[in-house]
């Protein structure tokens, strides 16, 4: 992955959708995929090439993992300060 940190908060409607490139000839680009999330003012695309589908899985394993931090974080009492 080229190095780039951006931070930006996830609501409750946030959109996320796939869209496919397949190969179409010498000057399409290649074949690839676009995750992307948001669609407000605010968008990131992760465009993901044939043989990265590992890093794809992963990620979405820890996406996985984080709702279910979030869905535990909801299952306990809140603490007042």
């Amino acid at each position: 992955m080229n190095d780039l940190t951006i931070t930006a908060h996830l609501e409750p409607d946030t959109r996320t959708r796939v869209a496919s490139f397949p190969d179409k000839g010498a000057n399409s680009g290649g074949r690839f995929v676009t995750l992307r999330i948001g669609g407000g003012t605010v968008e990131i695309a992760l465009i993901a090439i044939p043989g990265t589908a590992d890093a794809l899985r992963a990620l979405a394993t820890a996406a996985g993992e984080a709702a279910r931090e979030l869905d535990s974080m909801t299952a306990l009492p809140e603490v007042s300060a």
